[in-house]
């Protein structure tokens, strides 16, 4: 979901109550092991362990499940390794989803996927039929106060972002899936260290749903998604007419 409709700021109040429950911890840990699975345990030589721990520490995840989470990459841990799957699927109205997941049990996962779909008016897809409605990008989020509004489109520019969005609780730089991590590095060496980077899934054309029912339906179907065990991450292209946010929120 690209930009900063009212849906958004509902996504990110959920992300901060996740946070007090620990589901964020999770996540950052499924990213950390993933990390470490494809590209090795060290940080210094693994860029994208790095930034899961970057990551990870923004959101004060404790050090033991940062450890942790490195020895289940590395295998150091034993057991089942870790895998990373990412399902394409449909919810009500046609409505498209991306979830990234990190599972030691794809049949498993995948069994569960399909049941939660079909269970919530939508269906699991083939590879490729949804993620080619998206286009991938890095994110980077930046605290509001961490630099003013009137400045942030020219730190954009001097960091080689493509583009900002802000809003008033925070900075969203977009840049090329492949410099991500330079742009990153650019903002920590001008003192302005990222709360989060990542690279996401942005609809090319977002579906405006304006039936609250079907609001209901999504929205439900979108925290079964998130709250799964397995999940790192969900992307989907609807967003909330106005008048059925507040309907909503009532």
């Amino acid at each position: 979901m690209a930009g900063h409709n009212k849906w958004s700021k509902v996504k990110h109040i959920k992300a901060r109550v996740d946070v007090i429950r620990g589901r964020v911890f999770s996540k950052c840990a499924h990213e950390i092991a993933l990390a470490a699975r494809a590209g090795g345990g060290d940080p210094s030589t693994n860029a994208r362990l790095r930034t899961a721990i970057d990551n990870a520490k923004a959101v004060s995840t404790p050090k033991e499940n940062i450890e942790r989470a490195i020895k289940k990459g590395t295998g150091e841990l034993g057991g089942t390794a870790i895998q990373e799957v990412t399902y394409e699927a449909y919810g009500p109205s046609g409505t498209a989803f991306i979830i990234e997941m990190a599972t030691d049990n794809i049949n498993r996962t995948a069994q569960d996927m399909r049941t939660i779909f079909t269970k919530n008016n939508g269906s699991v897809a083939t590879p490729g039929s949804v993620s080619y409605q998206f286009n991938r990008k890095g994110e980077i989020r930046l605290a509001a106060d961490a630099v003013a509004a009137d400045r942030i489109m020219d730190v954009a520019i001097e960091v080689g972002a493509d583009d900002v969005q802000s809003d008033e609780s925070e900075h969203i730089l977009y840049t090329a899936p492949n410099e991500l991590g330079t742009v990153a590095n650019a903002l920590r060496i001008a003192g302005l260290p990222p709360v989060s980077e990542k690279l996401v899934s942005i609809a090319q054309n977002p579906a405006v749903v304006s039936d609250l029912e079907t609001a209901k339906q999504i929205l439900r179907l979108y925290d079964i998604l998130d709250d799964y065990a397995d999940t790192v991450n969900v992307f989907t292209n609807f967003e909330v007419a106005d008048d059925v946010l507040e309907q909503l929120g009532d």
